[in-house]
């Protein structure tokens, strides 16, 4: 809460919790149609609060509900950093990756008490912000560093509550979980679908991330989501938990909901048998389950063991294996990649496997079909890899019954018809070289560009990927390559129909009701007058031109160059032209990218079809230098360590900070390492950066690093014996 200026604190905070009351009843009058408020009480706490800006006008701000219509609310899903980064799990797919976690675990940590063992929740990770007591804010996951507000429809969720029970609690706390259809509400919500003609959801995850993801709340109001929690981010002030279990029990008592499924156990022995029983009885949740988690119950181990980049040390994930199940594959088809690669998938019989309808699974290439010695025709095993990913493990032979058929990988491709080849002997990819003019890679590339990790263009679906390359009125597509992306005009798009298909396989959906392919007039309604997303997809392209060069560069497809490359070229070269305009050698010579990759780089740029993409984008005003192009890098060429826990830097941050200044930051300790940053509880690095003698340096001298470079940070370094 911010105080304004001349305004006495005590006013300043009735008006705050006013506000907040006001809100919250609009929000259940309008979006729930549950209203906790009668008339009158609504209308007293609206007169004291207009009372009190007409004696403070100070605290009048645009969003005060004085200042606003009571009308029913809806969600942007505006971008929140998270107050922790949001970690993900390492998995355990057998004993040996389990045993050797735990035997990492007591080498680092000593002697673990307790293990806690959990059912590991197959949902929609979710973090959810209390202060003092009151739920402000609920964030999905994203990319760990920042997810997406999804507040006001998790406040549809009737396990989540709106304000804390008992006391003690921290005066700021965000906690974690999973939000989740039961079985049970998972089949009513896909009766709801079918009654009014939708396709249904695939599995109960699926149903879950749509619900959550709606842009009117009432509409997720009306889905039965659940919640369980299973730990926490930031926790400020309050009594403070010394172990996991402690931590539930806390929230439990605070009305938070906690699964009454953990266990405490003393051993590994413990941990086996709990995950046995788990899996015996994986179907007999209300829930789905993929998995189980286990944790070094005590925090004080847990802060000692730290964590990676993406995953805490203390805590691994038990996989269950992969269902399986018999199903016929009826044919083998191929499907083109944004890079030209030809995938060859089988077409199955439907059926359900791991909660799913499986009707496609990829063959990955004709070696692999070979390899596995599958038939057209043949009885094949499928199983969910890691729960997730449909695939063909091998053919039944025992029920052949001659009328199977080998599969002859095509000689031209599918859609352009160009003669398929492999790019060199040896290759195990074969590829449609026609990259400039095969309608499918264009429609891949365009489907990419506009990725949540690329330019993050909303309303540019797999549909309108395929309407802007591939229309059936007019013939003349609007979109000949990413070039013209930047250049479309309204008039160009109201005409384009166009045949959807299916994202897993580029091939036309069959409409159910006339057996024909389905045809859609996308961006324009009956009356042929613009959809509403058309307005939303020209207001996403010009946020997409302000995306930081990394995004650009990744978002070109240039073989190799992903998104960690990309950001490497950006941080090093800082503008396109430097990149376009580098020789091989210089863009080698870039940490992070290597001869092959600059290879794969020059060789884009000179294809001239390549290089109009660019200045098309860059004449429609994309983004081609990142700003601070000229800054200095003072800590160009230095390695560092970060470790422990700092006050004023999040590991991300501090890591952030390092890179900005030309800095490199790993995860292991060596002879060439610059400096070893150590907060509190560094555990093993600063043991190891002791022994080989390298420069650590606490949180005082990292804003030294930071801030005069490397040779004043070494005047400040610590002495080995601290």
């Amino acid at each position: 809460m911010t105080v304004s200026e001349g305004v006495p604190s005590e006013a300043a905070r009735r008006h705050h919790l006013l506000s907040q009351e006001i809100d919250d009843a609009n929000y259940r009058y309008y979006v729930l149609d549950a209203p906790t408020l009668s008339d009158a009480d609504y209308d007293r706490r609206m007169r004291e609060l207009k009372a009190l800006e007409e004696e403070h006008p100070e605290l009048v701000t645009p969003g005060s509900p004085t200042q606003k219509v009571g009308a029913p609310i809806s969600t942007d899903f505006a971008n929140v950093e998270h107050l922790e980064r949001m970690q993900s799990l390492d998995n355990a797919m057998n004993d040996d990756e389990l045993t050797s976690w735990d035997d990492r675990v007591v080498r680092e940590a000593g002697k673990i008490a307790a293990y806690l063992c959990e059912p590991k929740i197959d949902g929609l990770a979710i973090a959810l912000v209390y202060e003092d007591g009151r739920f402000v804010r609920a964030v999905t996951r994203g990319d760990g560093r920042t997810g997406e507000d999804v507040t006001y429809n998790v406040r549809t969720i009737a396990s989540v509550p709106e304000r804390l029970a008992g006391e003690g609690w921290p005066e700021l706390l965000e906690v974690r979980g999973e939000i989740f259809l039961t079985v049970e509400g998972f089949e009513q919500v896909n009766a709801v679908q079918a009654e009014a003609g939708r396709e249904p959801f695939a599995n109960p995850r699926n149903a879950a991330a749509g619900s959550l993801r709606q842009k009117d709340p009432r509409v997720t109001a009306q889905r039965p989501l659940d919640m369980l929690l299973h730990g926490f981010g930031a926790w400020r002030g309050g009594r403070q938990p010394d172990s996991q279990a402690g931590a539930y029990e806390l929230m439990r008592e605070w009305g938070l909901p906690v699964s009454d499924r953990y266990e405490i156990v003393e051993d590994m022995a413990g941990v086996r048998a709990y995950i046995e029983r788990t899996g015996e009885n994986r179907h007999a949740t209300a829930y789905e389950i993929d998995g189980v988690v286990v944790k070094v119950d005590q925090f004080p181990l847990q802060r000692r063991l730290g964590s990676t980049s993406r995953a805490p040390r203390w805590a691994i994930a038990w996989k269950f294996p992969p269902e399986e199940v018999n199903t016929r594959l009826l044919d083998i088809k191929v499907g083109i990649g944004r890079t030209g690669r030809v995938t060859p998938y089988g077409v199955m019989e439907p059926v359900t496997v791991a909660g799913s309808t499986v009707t496609y699974a990829t063959l990955h290439n004709a070696s692999e079909v070979e390899r596995k010695g599958v038939l057209i025709g043949d009885t094949v095993v499928l199983r969910k890899a890691g729960d997730v990913i449909p695939e063909i493990v091998a053919p039944v032979t025992g029920l052949r019954d001659g009328s199977e058929r080998r599969f002859e990988m095509p000689a031209e491709c599918p859609e352009c018809g160009t003669e398929l080849a492999y790019e060199k002997e040896g290759d195990a990819d074969i590829r449609c070289p026609n990259a400039q003019f095969c309608p499918a890679q264009l429609r891949e590339r365009l489907y990419f560009v506009a990725g949540r990790k690329v330019l993050d263009i909303e309303a540019l679906g797999y549909v309108a990927a395929t309407a802007l390359t591939q229309p059936l009125e007019p013939s003349d597509p609007p979109v000949r390559n990413e070039g013209d992306l930047f250049h479309l005009t309204v008039d160009r798009l109201l005409p384009i129909k166009t045949v959807v298909r299916e994202q897993r396989t580029g091939l036309p959906r069959i409409d159910p009701k006339t057996g024909e392919e389905k045809v859609v007039t996308f961006f324009a309604n009956k009356e042929g007058e613009p959809k509403k997303t058309v307005e939303i997809l020209f207001g996403e392209l010009e946020k997409a031109k302000r995306q930081p060069l990394w995004r650009v560069l990744t978002a070109l497809s240039i073989r190799h160059v992903g998104p960690v490359a990309a950001q490497d070229l950006a941080r090093e070269m800082r503008s396109m032209d430097a990149i376009r305009n580098a020789t091989e050698e210089e863009l080698a010579a870039v940490d992070g990218i290597g001869p092959t990759i600059a290879r794969s780089i020059r060789n884009w740029f000179e294809v001239d079809w390549h290089r109009e993409i660019v200045r098309k984008w860059a004449e429609a005003g994309v983004r081609m230098e990142d700003e601070g192009s000229a800054a200095p890098q003072p800590l160009k060429g230095v390695t560092v360590v970060i470790t422990g826990t700092m006050e004023e830097f999040s590991r991300d941050s501090a890591t952030e900070a390092v890179q900005d200044r030309g800095g490199k930051v790993t995860g292991s300790v060596s002879k060439k390492t610059g400096f070893v940053v150590v907060g509190e509880s560094p555990g093993s690095k600063y043991d190891k950066a002791v022994k080989l003698g390298v420069p650590v340096l606490d949180e005082a001298g990292f804003r030294v690093l930071l801030a005069e470079g490397p040779d004043a940070a070494r005047n400040v370094t610590l002495s080995v014996e601290e």
